[in-house]
């Protein structure tokens, strides 16, 4: 799959695109529910299918004080938009002079310089400058161009509460991990580099593989069941402090896996870590014997929950 910027031109074979315009933070459901219909449309009439997404998140430029809440990285969405069958993703960087752009001139760049045929949306989609342009008015400013747009209703879940991006942040930010997962369609998952720390852990038995936590929203702080995905393929069953490691001074905010019967080193690599059950939230312990204890008791539970738990990519 290609990976475009909305400042360089789009090459000559994916103009014509049918594009799935959206942020798809998370790609949850409802997401993929939009991106399935534009690739079904655009597979119907033989055009290659777009999914854009914008970066940095809307949300950052007006309110940059925010706190974290990205639920994917751009990599990640790059990867869940081409197992989807996206051709390519359309990444709009997302500037103040993207922002000051009218309805119009918003059109005009999709129609006429990306050379879009057709987009498809959710309902709430809105774009222009103070957010003015709703679906129906991108549908009528597009006709002249000969681009369509269609919009595609939410996804609701069994209990009819519409699937969204605010719900899973809500599940994540209670420990829900089981929520966050039926939402999601797959585990919440932490991408990142494997850093040098202070290496407590292994002085104390059970070595960690940290990892920072960038943008992503912060989830309950705790200790949580993980599945560990490695850059070539293997999946590693573990237990994970997620937080401030309350008993080691000074307070440190990592993800710090523990993989069971895992002895390799992991610097300098990238790795996934999915969050599969919140086992319990942080707490400080008097000396490193009652944490040993309990991160032993930790670990033989994450083991029991995983071993009935089938791997999800």
């Amino acid at each position: 799959m290609e990976r475009l910027t909305s400042g360089a031109p789009v090459p000559a074979h994916l103009r014509g695109a049918i594009m799935a315009l959206g942020n798809f933070d998370g790609f949850h459901a409802g997401h993929q529910a939009v991106v399935g219909h534009a690739i079904d449309r655009a597979r119907a009439e033989g055009r290659p299918v777009i999914v854009a997404t914008f970066d940095p998140h809307p949300m950052r430029l007006f309110r940059p004080d925010t706190p974290h809440f990205r639920l994917t990285t751009l990599d990640q969405r790059a990867a869940l938009f081409a197992a989807a069958g996206a051709d390519a993703m359309m990444v709009f960087a997302f500037t103040p002079q993207l922002a000051a752009l009218g309805p119009q001139a918003f059109v005009r760049l999709l129609a006429a310089d990306m050379g879009i045929a057709g987009v498809v949306t959710g309902q709430d989609f809105t774009f222009g400058k103070g957010r003015a342009g709703s679906v129906a008015l991108l549908s009528e400013l597009g006709a002249p161009w000969g681009m369509w747009a269609q919009a595609v209703a939410p996804v609701t879940d069994a209990d009819g509460a519409v699937i969204s991006s605010s719900r899973i942040r809500g599940a994540l930010q209670a420990g829900d991990c089981a929520t966050a997962t039926r939402l999601l369609t797959r585990p919440f998952a932490i991408e990142g580099e494997v850093q040098h720390g202070d290496k407590l852990g292994r002085t104390i038995g059970f070595p960690t593989a940290n990892v920072d936590m960038g943008s992503y929203l912060r989830p309950a702080y705790g200790i949580y069941a993980v599945r560990g995905i490695l850059p070539d393929g293997r999946v590693l069953d573990g237990a994970a402090n997620l937080g401030i490691r309350p008993t080691f001074d000074p307070p440190k905010e990592l993800l710090e896996p523990h993989f069971f019967d895992f002895a390799e080193s992991l610097y300098g690599q990238c790795i996934a870590v999915q969050l599969i059950a919140f086992l319990r939230p942080e707490a400080k312990y008097d000396g490193l014997d009652a944490l040993m204890a309990q991160i032993a008791l930790d670990c033989e539970a994450a083991r029991q929950i995983l071993a009935g738990t089938p791997y999800v990519a």
